[in-house]
């Protein structure tokens, strides 16, 4: 059944080490749309950061700013400081790794256009096998080093013409 009520996903949250650097990337090389910011907020006479956020007590989130991504995702994005504050950012192989796909209609024209801008690119876009054959991606990197990948599959994927064979 799942969780009662639920519709789709709200947003995606995530913390950078420059929220001045990242509005830049995100608005001027993902596109995004500048929402609106908060903050700062602490709580120095508790542990209300720990209980609801599951940071340290003192932590402090200084700000966060809303983006909202063609015309749907919304990023919410931290800028945190804490006295046990890790900034190694995780690979997908860490547990916590993650990364945030972005669907492209044309993959080798938003490459170049990342190439164009400096963005680095790992590698070169790769075909899918299997269920997502007709798919292409590529990762690549936000300045502070957080992973996103473009994916496109414009005739569809192979799990799209053909669910049976992939249970």
């Amino acid at each position: 059944m799942g969780l009662p009520g639920l519709q789709r996903v709200d947003h995606i949250g995530f913390t950078v080490p420059d929220l001045q650097q990242a509005h830049e990337w995100l608005v001027d090389i993902l596109g995004c749309e500048y929402m609106y910011k908060l903050g700062p907020f602490r709580h120095e006479d508790s542990d209300w950061m720990a209980e609801h956020l599951a940071v340290h007590p003192r932590a402090v989130m200084e700000e966060l700013h809303f983006f909202r991504l063609g015309g749907q995702a919304i990023f919410e994005v931290f800028q945190y400081a804490a006295p046990d504050q890790v900034t190694a950012v995780p690979r997908n192989s860490d547990v916590g790794g993650h990364h945030v796909a972005l669907y492209v209609d044309d993959m080798d024209a938003a490459v170049d256009f990342l190439k164009g801008r400096g963005v680095t690119v790992l590698g070169e876009p790769t075909a899918s096998r299997s269920a997502s054959e007709g798919q292409r991606w590529v990762y690549f990197l936000a300045p502070w080093g957080m992973q996103f990948e473009l994916v496109s599959y414009p005739g569809g994927k192979a799990y799209d013409h053909h669910p049976e064979r992939f249970d």
